[in-house]
C-alpha cells in the first residue's frame, strides 16, 4: 500500500500561467526543457529535481515567443 501512495506523489505538476513556468524554468535544479508539437497544442516540460512541470500552450506564436525565453543555460530537446 506504501508504495502506492509514493507513485501517486511523483505525477507530473501543471503549470497554467507563462510567467510561473518561466520561473519555474529558471530554478536552479531545473535540468531540461522538452517542447512537443501536436496538431492543437504546444507543451512544454520543464524536469526539475523532483517534479516533472508542463504548461500547455494553444498559440503557435506565443509558444515560439515562449521557446525564446527559456533561459539559455537549459537544454532543449524539440519532440
Amino acid at each position: 500500500m506504501r508504495l502506492l501512495v509514493a507513485c501517486c506523489d511523483e505525477q507530473p505538476k501543471q503549470i497554467h500561467e507563462i510567467k510561473d513556468f518561466l520561473l519555474t524554468a529558471r530554478r536552479k535544479d531545473a535540468r531540461s526543457v522538452k517542447i512537443k508539437r501536436s496538431k492543437d497544442v504546444v507543451k512544454f516540460k520543464v524536469r526539475c529535481s523532483k517534479y516533472l512541470y508542463t504548461l500547455c500552450v494553444f498559440d503557435n506564436e506565443k509558444a515560439d515567443k515562449l521557446k525564446q525565453s527559456l533561459p539559455p543555460g537549459l537544454s532543449v530537446q524539440d519532440l
